[in-house]
């Protein structure tokens, strides 16, 4: 397997981006990582807890199998309408018992609420981890996807989302995106993470990407990219990216203009 590392690009302070050539490659490469951290955070606190996005992200790249402790929250984002059948696609086999999603049965409202008194209830008891630095949980892992428009979990740019700092978890009825509602974690509770994995795939999303990481879109006037707004507390951001998507950060380290967004 062909791997690039592209350090003239790290985001941040303990970031890291992997460049693979397709998403075969990139679905292994997701698998051994998923594999490494769970194994570390089974041997220093008994537990793996793993939060992750639906959509595409579980459909194609998570094929990760184990018999470990792992405690999985399906459910970072959800949209209530149509993606009942994408979380039911999770991680496998882990026990049902250790499995917790948002209850789609329920209004967005009223499910938010049930999901965050669930998460909390799972912090008392340690079972997933507190930060440090505030009162969110700590979760071992939150793998997220980016889209074309730079919006990760379901919190999209410019939304009033953004700005919540005492929740942990919210609810939106008007995603630019079908469907209307949504659930989500919000950022201060990504940003808490140990690890946080960003998945991107296709040209689609090269501006959104290059603009999520590129130190050359800092200022009053940069772009509102809601992943450029993952900035880990006290943990380490990790980027896959395809060629595709990586191909606005190639062709400006090769000194080309940056695109406009």
């Amino acid at each position: 397997m062909e791997r690039e590392s592209v350090a003239s690009y790290e985001p941040k302070k303990n970031s890291e981006i992997r460049i693979l050539e397709n998403s075969d490659e990139m679905a292994t490469e997701l698998a051994e990582y998923i594999s490494q951290v769970s194994e570390i955070s089974v041997k220093e606190r008994g537990y793996f807890a793993i939060a992750l996005s639906g959509g595409p992200l579980v459909r194609n790249f998570v094929k990760h199998h184990t018999t470990k402790p792992w405690i999985g929250l399906n459910g970072i984002s959800s949209g209530l309408m149509n993606e009942r059948l994408e979380r039911t696609m999770w991680i496998v086999p882990i026990l049902n018992g250790h499995v917790y999603s948002i209850n789609d049965n329920e209004t967005v409202e009223d499910a938010a609420t049930d999901y965050e008194f669930v998460i909390r209830q799972l912090v008392k008891i340690r079972t997933v981890g507190v930060s440090e630095s505030n009162d969110c949980p700590k979760f071992d892992l939150i793998l997220l996807s980016i889209d074309s428009d730079g919006h990760i979990a379901s919190l999209f740019p410019n939304h009033p989302a953004l700005d919540l700092k005492d929740d942990w978890v919210t609810y939106i009825i008007d995603s630019p995106d079908p469907p209307p509602e949504r659930i989500t974690f919000t950022l201060p509770v990504i940003n808490s993470a140990s690890n946080i994995a960003i998945v991107a795939t296709g040209e689609d999303k090269a501006k959104a990407v290059y603009f999520a990481i590129s130190e050359g879109t800092e200022g009053p006037d940069a772009p509102s990219i809601p992943a450029r707004m993952v900035q880990p507390t006290d943990g380490k951001l990790l980027w896959f990216l395809d060629k595709a998507s990586a191909s606005f950060l190639e062709a400006n380290n090769d000194g080309c203009e940056h695109p406009e967004y």
